[in-house]
């Protein structure tokens, strides 16, 4: 425990919740102190209160931890948020006010001009959003918000950014094909998404379209300039239970051959591989030569489901270029990314006095 930083998660009985656990179960900086939930989970015992839904049993070291209400009073030096986006903002903004680093797989701050919208290979920069944070919040020393995008989002940009900033972007046209478990527990009911596809998620449309802008944006002035480039998203619900596809057809400003762009893709490599991040994947994004590749069943778990699988890398006859990208939608897009980004904000002294004695 000495040479750890003690973490609480903010509804650890859900879905991401439940990654948050199983990620964290064997962390070398990390260790779980403190698990929060809903009223009918409080009180109990972690193993009374949960139906784990994951592979595997409950981790030991947590079983017996009893579920607290998500109040600023937990023993722990940071926490991971995975509220719903209706209890987030007011619960999280209390947490962050009393003093805790929040780090959220929420909603509810990512558009928030001073908060953080992170993916650390594409926009580590973006950290110094938190210098402006504390100039316009009212939070306690050590107190801060810092979001991970929306689960679709990260495949895209992921797959994306590389190209963006050799070549740069000039339009962007996506189709997502996300997974079950995007939606939760128990998620879209089964006479709803057998046999069949749902070609509507609120609200998800408007997230990939934004956050893409945002993140491939630059800090300048204390500010994220907006990617200039339009990006035009339609997000469908397949019958998959893990793995977000995304089917991406852009413009460049130049004409890389596929070759090329190939390469560029391969080679990426960003501060959390320089720094050996314990969550970041070797190689984050991984290309795939096979013309059926790639495939939730077979990729969603490259790079211990951190890597984003890329594949059918062709020229298209409207705007130029097309591809498939594919990651974990629970693991990089949602509780694995939020992990990852408390990694990178340690290694960078941004986790406060509490976190000083692991540096």
């Amino acid at each position: 425990m000495a040479n750890k930083l003690r973490v609480g998660i903010l509804g650890a009985t859900g879905t991401v919740g439940q990654r948050f656990v199983q990620l964290l179960e064997n962390h070398s900086r990390f260790e779980i102190t403190a698990l929060a939930a809903s009223d009918r989970s409080q009180g109990k015992t972690y193993a009374e209160a949960c139906s784990w839904k994951l592979a595997g049993e409950i981790p030991e070291a947590v079983k017996s931890i009893v579920v607290s209400a998500c109040e600023p009073n937990l023993d722990c030096d940071l926490v991971f948020s995975s509220l719903p986006s209706e209890m987030a903002r007011e619960t999280e903004e209390n947490f962050a006010r009393e003093g805790y680093p929040v780090i959220s797989n929420s909603s509810a701050f990512r558009m928030d001009e001073d908060v953080p919208l992170l993916i650390p290979e594409i926009n580590h920069d973006h950290l110094k959003l938190l210098e402006v944070q504390k100039q316009t919040r009212n939070f306690k020393e050590g107190g801060l918000i810092v979001t991970n995008p929306n689960c679709s989002t990260i495949v895209v940009v992921m797959a994306l950014a590389p190209l963006h900033y050799r070549y740069g972007l000039e339009s962007v046209v996506i189709t997502t094909l996300q997974a079950i478990s995007g939606a939760g527990y128990p998620g879209v009911a089964s006479l709803d998404i057998t046999d069949n596809i749902y070609p509507f998620i609120k609200g998800e449309e408007e997230k990939v379209e934004s956050e893409t802008q945002r993140i491939m944006g630059q800090f300048q002035n204390d500010k994220v300039e907006y990617a200039p480039f339009p990006v035009s998203a339609q997000t469908i619900r397949v019958n998959v239970v893990d793995g977000h596809t995304a089917a991406i057809r852009f413009k460049l400003k130049s004409t890389p051959s596929i070759e090329e762009i190939k390469e560029t893709l391969s080679n990426f490599s960003s501060l959390p591989q320089e720094l050996k991040l314990e969550t970041a994947p070797q190689r984050p994004i991984i290309v795939r030569e096979e013309q059926d590749r790639p495939q939730p069943k077979l990729d969603r778990n490259a790079g211990g489901g951190m890597a984003t699988s890329v594949g059918r890398i062709m020229h298209d006859k409207v705007l130029g270029y097309r591809m498939i990208a594919l990651n974990h939608n629970v693991i990089r897009g949602a509780a694995g990314a939020a992990v990852l980004n408390a990694e990178l904000m340690l290694s960078q002294s941004l986790l406060g006095a509490q976190a000083s004695r692991l540096q």
